[in-house]
């Protein structure tokens, strides 16, 4: 069976990215690309659905792991009573094709150790015909093939590969796996040893780069490491996480395929990016940006494939029983056909934040705007699904509202700042407008606190962003009353809830419930700094801290109660988060837009 969703370290080529366990399994792992059918998917079933496993033919459970310095090459150890061995894995920096590399080192003793190799293309539905060539082995199956280079003795064993042996002290025995689509020829194997001292010297030169210079700087390299690993170099776009139906409950339904890239996120990644140095990853990730959400702005979409596809339909593996049976499991995401109003403002705001930034504007970058703009001037009174893509009925969402507003209030600040060509007038007069109404509709006063949408009782972890762009100061007390609100009802041990599944006639239109959201505990770190309570902030930024695994990673959401991590993992939201917390509990943000205290000015 699979281990804990915390039992997995990531390593990966920048294309794509494989899950190894506490016990040397691969059980995940997609090729050529991370949205790309899984050759090991055992993460969502067992065994039988792929994997690969090298450890001591007596012990599964490694006793120590660790990244080689600041890289993505994950060495795991071993004690047993025959001596110490250690197992290298790496995935280089794609060249030709995509290599994965795991070198066994023996460090003491004479340690018997066992391969097995189960190879299930299309997500563990389909096992390759396998045959030997020339000192190699090849698996093929339709349009994928993998081929297997090693010394060890090789075997066939119920549709599996396997190989016996033992490394003593001194002694390395290399295996590299190699994709390449079938109708191509067979590609030259990479040399292990000269593989894994190239991947380190990318690595360390990539974080070199790092100009972070604060506190917990461990911390936000692995992070801004982990958030580079989900990169799909080709084109600068970001996946959301490696994985697909990792659940947000154990045993429910609430298992979605986060290996595509979300536009909602640009905003918190490019402040991540800049705020430590990685202008060239920002600039990639805002032309993937301005790539995908090119054409017409009535048609934007919330997420998006690698490469900008649009269309990503949702349809469920009934051949896998899930992780831990939390069936279906998913693939594609329907969610990208929702309307989800804060898109618009989230892609202003990230151009907004690369002028800002200094990034030489795209000659047809302010043209786009404008078209967003008047979509968003036609239709930010339309109700919608929200941030959280509830597949419930529409709401009037008051963060949908807030982020409308921020995409006016954004293009004004261009036009009043920067000198750029736009209607002067009009804009600010929306904006005061949205302003207005979210006010009047979306605010409690009984309870002095925002609410999840008009007329709603529940609450929505999102209002904590309010004064994080500007619609109101931190020195307003419907500020104050939100977060407070916040605390008290949506915190389960001091971690956020992103809301409450069953209020409003479930608002969510979904059964079950679901983990701490730890992009949302990050946002309430940010708010109580910006409260000026530091202390309390610094407590629990260092609590979520706590509960990255031993190599530093984190998913989407935490179980206070059972103390796991639930959710897709590695999170990039979870990662960005830990990284601008960092940042603000630091003192080294980066200026985005006019202070609040001149935001409330301008709108009264």
């Amino acid at each position: 069976m699979p281990g804990l969703i915390e039992d997995y370290a990531v390593i990966g080529d920048l294309q794509t990215a494989a899950l190894v366990g506490r016990d040397g399994s691969i059980d995940w792992l997609c090729l050529p690309r991370f949205d790309s059918a899984a050759c090991f998917a055992a993460l969502l079933h067992d065994d039988r659905a792929g994997h690969w496993r090298i450890a001591p033919s007596a012990d599964r459970r490694a006793v120590r792991r660790r990244y080689r310095g600041d890289t993505l090459i994950l060495e795991t150890e071993w004690d047993t009573p025959e001596g110490t061995v250690r197992l290298t894995d790496c995935m280089p920096p794609r060249g030709q094709a995509a290599d994965l590399v795991r070198i066994v080192e023996g460090i003491s003793g004479a340690v018997p150790m066992h391969m097995r190799l189960a190879l299930r293309f299309d997500y563990g539905h389909v096992a390759p015909w396998v045959r030997r060539y020339d000192g190699a082995l090849g698996a093929v199956a339709g349009p994928d093939s993998l081929w297997l280079h090693t010394e060890a003795p090789l075997h066939g064993t119920n549709l599996a590969i396997t190989s016996d042996f033992t490394v003593r002290a001194g002694q390395r025995m290399p295996f590299v796996l190699t994709y390449q689509p079938s109708h191509l020829p067979r590609p030259d194997p990479v040399d292990p040893h000269a593989a894994v001292t190239n991947t380190e010297r990318y690595w360390t030169r990539w974080i070199e780069r790092c100009s972070y210079q604060g506190r917990w700087p461990q911390a936000v390299r692995r992070a801004l490491i982990t958030l580079k690993a989900l990169t799909y170099a080709p084109t600068g776009g970001i996946v959301a996480a490696a994985t697909t139906s990792l659940p947000e409950q154990l045993g429910g339904p609430r298992n979605w395929d986060y290996r595509y890239c979300w536009l909602r996120d640009a905003t918190f990644t490019l402040q991540a990016l800049l705020g430590t140095g990685y202008v060239e990853e920002a600039k990639a990730w805002r032309e993937w940006l301005l790539r995908a959400v090119a054409g017409d702005p009535a048609k934007l979409r919330i997420m998006y494939g690698l490469d900008g596809t649009r269309r990503l339909p949702e349809y469920t593996l009934d051949w896998l029983s899930g992780y831990e049976g939390s069936w279906p499991v998913r693939v594609g995401n329907a969610a990208a056909d929702q309307l989800q109003l804060d898109v618009w403002g989230e892609v202003l705001e990230s151009l907004h934040l690369g002028r800002e930034a200094g990034i030489a504007p795209n000659e047809t970058a302010w043209d786009l705007q404008r078209a967003l703009l008047d979509f968003l001037e036609g239709n930010w009174r339309q109700p919608d699904n929200s941030l959280w893509e509830v597949r419930g009925r529409r709401r009037h969402f008051v963060h949908s509202k807030v982020l409308a507003w921020t995409g006016f209030d954004r293009a004004a600040e261009a036009v009043e700042r920067h000198g750029l060509d736009g209607p002067v007038e009009r804009w600010p007069a929306i904006r005061n407008d949205i302003h207005a109404e979210v006010c009047r509709h979306g605010f409690d006063p009984a309870r002095n606190t925002f609410t999840q949408f008009y007329g709603s009782r529940g609450l929505d972890a999102a209002l904590l962003l309010l004064p994080r762009v500007g619609f109101l100061p931190w020195t307003d007390p419907r500020v104050a009353g939100t977060v407070d609100a916040v605390q008290r009802e949506l915190c389960t041990d001091g971690f956020v809830l992103r809301y409450h599944p069953q209020e409003d006639e479930n608002v969510d239109g979904l059964p079950g419930d679901e983990g701490a959201f730890l992009a949302c505990t990050f946002w309430l770190v940010d708010a109580l700094h910006g409260l000026g309570r530091p202390e309390e902030a610094t407590r629990l930024f260092e609590r979520l801290l706590d509960l990255r695994n031993d190599v530093g990673l984190l998913a989407e959401q935490y179980d206070p109660v059972t103390g796991r991590q639930l959710g897709n993992t590695p999170q990039a939201f979870s990662l960005v988060g830990l990284v601008n917390s960092a940042r603000q509990l630091s003192g080294t943000t980066t200026r985005t837009s006019a202070s609040a205290e001149e935001q409330h000015t301008r709108t009264g």
